[in-house]
C-alpha cells in the first residue's frame, strides 16, 4: 500500500448525504474479487448516460474538465453506507482518489479506506461547503491532522492512532499484525512451555 503523508490535489465536490456503495460501484461493475479493473464502474450510475453504458455524462462532477485531476472527494454525511463492500474503496483508490472529506462515515467503509490508503477526513458540513465554494487546491495534512486551502483556511480533524500509523506507513491488517512479531513470537515460545500437549504435533524447525 502507498504510505499517505501530504496531499495537495484537486477536491471534487459530490456534497450529497447517505451515498451508499453500491452507488459507489454497483453490483453489475463487479466482475471479479480482485482489487482492479473496478475503476471504470466507479459511481457509473451517475457517470454515465445510461445504465451499463460508457457514454460520459457531462454533468457528474468527475466528467467535467475542473476535476479531471482530481484525487480528495468531498462527500456528504454517512458517507458509504449500505453494504460492506470494500469494492467501493478498491474502485475509488483505483480511480486515484487518496482521501474523502466528509461530515460523517460508515464505520465499516471508513475502516476499508484506511486499509486501502484512503484518507477519510470528517469535517463539518460547513467547512467541506467552504471547501467546495473555493474551488482551488486542498491539502490534506496526515501528519498534521489539517485540511488547509491556499488563502489560509484550514481544519483540524481526529483520526485514531491505529489508522493514522497504517496510512503514514502503508500498512494494511496483515502488515499491521507483523509488527508484533516478536510479542507474539515471545507468546508462543512461554504458551509452549506452559501447555506442551497443544503443540504435540507440531514438526520441529
Amino acid at each position: 500500500m502507498i504510505p499517505f503523508t501530504v496531499l495537495t490535489a484537486t477536491a471534487a465536490p459530490l456534497i450529497r448525504d447517505n451515498i451508499d456503495t453500491d452507488a459507489i460501484i454497483p453490483s453489475r461493475e463487479m466482475k471479479s474479487t480482485g482489487k482492479t479493473g473496478l475503476a471504470d464502474g466507479l459511481f457509473s450510475a451517475w457517470r454515465y448516460l445510461s445504465p451499463g453504458g460508457r457514454d460520459p455524462d457531462p454533468a457528474f462532477v468527475l466528467n467535467q474538465p475542473a476535476y479531471a485531476d482530481a484525487r480528495i472527494l468531498l462527500g456528504g454525511v454517512n458517507f458509504g453506507c449500505g453494504s460492506s463492500r470494500e469494492h467501493a474503496v478498491w474502485a475509488l483508490a483505483e480511480y486515484g482518489i487518496r482521501a474523502v472529506i466528509a461530515p460523517s462515515f460508515a464505520p465499516i467503509f471508513a475502516g476499508n479506506c484506511t486499509r486501502n490508503g484512503i484518507v477519510p477526513v470528517v469535517l463539518p458540513a460547513d467547512a467541506i461547503a467552504g471547501i467546495a465554494a473555493h474551488g482551488g487546491a486542498v491539502t490534506v495534512d496526515l501528519p498534521a491532522q489539517r485540511v488547509s486551502l491556499a488563502d489560509g483556511r484550514a481544519w483540524p480533524f481526529d483520526i485514531g492512532a491505529e489508522a493514522k500509523a497504517m496510512l503514514l506507513e502503508g500498512l494494511d491488517a496483515i502488515d499491521l499484525t507483523f509488527k508484533h512479531r516478536a510479542d507474539i513470537a515471545a507468546f508462543q515460545a512461554a504458551d509452549r512451555k506452559a501447555r506442551p500437549w497443544i503443540y504435540l504435533g507440531e514438526t520441529k524447525a
